[in-house]
């Protein structure tokens, strides 16, 4: 299978009421094209799953002013403060989740886990409706996985393979995000031949990627 596709092709994998992850911290690591040609569908209803809802300009932010998402499943959302507005109006579903423990629900759905053990929002409204498992006299909460239909990630580097390298810490969420997806989407800043990265490069194995589009591009 060619892997090696146009981004309108990479789109028209998403539908509407789909659940999305997208890469990135404030940005850094987002999949701009990607992003954008999501924009300019107009793909509605999605469950999006990402660190942050970046900036009311920038990142996955354009999709929140675009009213294209019914749910947000992130660690923070202040940099952007429509969504803050939308989840204040009923009009946008929020769900805050700690760093670390999204981190690792993702990573627990991309393992093939049942869940994670975390003391984290022990005694706090995180605890609400989730179990708690005591280990050596230590509460925990029980955290479930969590994947997507799509991931939408962004590589510095990607093989005719599919092989990926990210970029120093445009890393971030990106590769435990290739994990856990049905369907793996990569923007890559420039498409390199097979062999032409350093096995010690390669930080997601072609095995992840479904497709790979072009972001360097013009």
């Amino acid at each position: 299978m060619n892997k090696l596709i146009s981004i309108d092709e990479a789109i028209n994998h998403i539908e509407d009421g789909m659940t999305v992850m997208i890469g990135g911290f404030l940005a850094v690591g987002t999949p701009e094209k990607l992003v954008d040609a999501l924009v300019e569908k107009g793909v509605k209803d999605l469950t999006i799953i990402a660190n942050d809802t970046g900036f009311v300009d920038k990142g996955i932010g354009k999709l929140v002013v675009n009213k294209q998402a019914k749910k947000v499943i992130a660690s923070h959302i202040g940099t952007n403060k429509e969504t803050g507005r939308q989840m204040n109006e009923g009009e946008l579903e929020v769900q805050l989740v700690p760093q670390g423990t999204l981190a690792e629900q993702i990573r627990a759905a991309g393992y093939g886990l049942g869940g994670i053990l975390t003391s984290t929002g022990v005694g706090t409204v995180v605890e609400e409706g989730k179990k708690k498992i005591e280990v050596d006299g230590v509460e925990y909460l029980l955290e479930l996985p969590i994947k997507a239909d799509v991931a939408l990630i962004k590589a510095d580097k990607v093989d005719k393979k599919g092989n990926i390298r990210y970029n120093k810490t445009a890393k971030n969420f990106n590769p435990i995000m290739a994990t856990a997806a049905d369907i793996v989407i990569v923007e890559a800043e420039k498409i390199v031949e097979t062999g032409e990265l350093d096995p010690d490069d390669v930080m997601t194995p072609n095995i992840f990627t479904t497709y790979m589009v072009d972001g360097g591009a013009k």
